[in-house]
């Protein structure tokens, strides 16, 4: 599923509070970026955060989808709806992104 652009725009006006965060397009959708860190995707009209451990219930239990094989899940909507919650689990994507070991280039 395509991208929406629009959806993109505003995802990424509602991130600014967390800084340098820019996107670009890949996976036919987007990938978001903190420091140089992907921790969040767009497929169609739905936002994935990068989760891992320390997260990974919270989306669970919320019903959030996996983007498999990939380790990230959909934003539920009352967080995708609520600024200060989006910020919230936006800096802890960006955190487990920042500490996940980097694969080395073949």
């Amino acid at each position: 599923m395509a991208a929406d652009p629009k959806f993109r725009d505003e995802v990424l006006d509602r991130l600014v509070p967390l800084g340098d965060v820019n996107c670009r397009a890949m996976f036919g959708g987007y990938g978001i970026f903190a420091d140089g860190q992907m921790f969040a995707l767009i497929a169609g009209s739905a936002l994935f955060f990068k989760v891992d451990d320390s997260n990974r219930a919270v989306y669970t239990e919320a019903g959030s989808k996996s983007y498999d094989p990939m380790p990230y899940y959909q934003v539920p909507d009352e967080v995708l709806q609520d600024d200060a919650r989006l910020i919230d689990w936006a800096r802890t994507s960006v955190s487990i992104a920042k500490a996940t070991p980097k694969k080395k280039r073949r």
